[in-house]
């Protein structure tokens, strides 16, 4: 069996594609889990998996059925969300990341109106379906305990912009509505005195608590924002729908970019590998598939769009099963420097290891963010 640590990147009901993935990932008996870590819509997967994989093992079951079970039940209920009335659909699309039309910021009236209103007073009685979900469903406590699966869930700290990782007894059904807070239609989430907003604005997903508290080096990405479009944007929607997509997978890029600078400085023996976890990377996305469903689809609870995402997402994780599988533990299957790398060559360090006064001054950090923990 490999163990893998999971990233989980947030996108709304796109994360129904993540679901699938997942589904697809527990059917395998040779693939194990050691660490998970999202945001937003990733966040509730990476509980709802977490929280009935540990019902499953204190019954004595499948713990692999029961996070399948779990992860059916939570998406089951947000497909059902679609049939609801008006104002609780309104809700939900507004809560997993976008604006209904008529809210839309290229409607001027709804734009002025807005401008009248705080949060608290456009939904005084604080409507949000995710929140009594997470509450009927998920075992907090149970995930806290866990001697298995290590659960990360990345926020945005209001005052410093800060990303914040909730994990053990922190991680609570508080945090992961701080992690899908969007802030100009919901209030700020508040725990222990201070103020969240959803995590992807400062990291989406975290990918360092997997590299620094997992001992595993594959590290999987689950990707729902698609990092390239065929065509660029011209409409208004579009334009906008596409700024939404740079700016939540900018944290991304920074992350996959530092990452693959300490695996080049131990390749090059410039960094010990006993002191630095050399990690192989690896991805599974939607590919050109995702093209047909723009961002702003992200809000819809229809059930027969979820379900397609669902089954995209199973057959993107079995087909790279079938391919890559091998890789695991050996090699990485991303192109970091294809995919996530700027296209300046101005900051490549150099292959004899030296490289530019900037990536000295650079090392050093890049070293105490990925070094292993220290042995007591």
């Amino acid at each position: 069996m490999h163990n893998v640590n999971l990233a989980l990147q947030g996108g709304g009901s796109h994360g129904a594609f993540t679901w699938g993935v997942l589904d697809a990932l527990l059917a395998d008996p040779r693939i194990g889990i050691e660490g998970l870590s999202g945001t937003s819509a990733g966040a509730v997967n990476a509980v709802a998996l977490a929280s009935g994989w540990e019902k499953a093992l204190a019954a004595g079951t499948d713990p692999r059925q029961g996070a399948r079970d779990s992860l059916a039940r939570v998406w089951g209920e947000v497909a059902r969300w679609g049939s609801l009335g008006a104002l609780h659909q309104r809700m939900v699309g507004v809560m997993w990341g976008g604006l209904p039309q008529a809210l839309a910021p290229t409607n001027i009236m709804a734009a002025a109106w807005r401008n009248l209103l705080t949060p608290h007073q456009a939904n005084p009685l604080d409507i949000n379906p995710l929140r009594d979900l997470l509450e009927r469903e998920i075992d907090f406590d149970a995930i806290g305990r866990s001697e298995q699966l290590k659960v990360f869930v990345s926020a945005t700290h209001v005052t410093t912009g800060r990303a914040v990782i909730f994990n053990g007894r922190h991680l609570t059904v508080q945090a992961v509505m701080a992690s899908a807070c969007l802030p100009t239609l919901f209030s700020p989430v508040r725990i222990d005195g201070e103020d969240y907003w959803d995590g992807g604005y400062a990291v989406n997903p975290a990918l360092t608590p997997l590299v620094k508290a997992c001992a595993g080096r594959d590290l999987m990405l689950v990707q729902i924002n698609p990092l390239r479009r065929a065509h660029s944007p011209r409409t208004p929607a579009e334009i906008l729908d596409r700024v939404s997509e740079i700016t939540f997978n900018a944290s991304l890029l920074t992350q996959m970019r530092s990452i693959d600078f300490i695996n080049r400085l131990i390749e090059e023996g410039a960094l010990a590998a006993n002191r630095c976890k050399h990690v192989l990377l690896h991805r599974i996305d939607g590919g050109e598939a995702m093209d047909s469903y723009p961002a702003s689809s992200r809000t819809s609870t229809d059930a027969a769009m979820i379900g397609r995402m669902f089954e995209l997402g199973r057959g993107a994780a079995q087909h790279w099963l079938a391919s890559h599988f091998d890789a695991l533990g050996q090699r990485s299957t991303v192109d970091v420097r294809r995919d996530y790398l700027d296209d300046t060559r101005e900051d490549v360090p150099s292959r004899t290891g030296t490289g530019s006064a900037s990536e000295r001054g650079f090392r050093p950090w890049l070293a105490r963010l990925f070094s292993r923990p220290s042995r007591r």
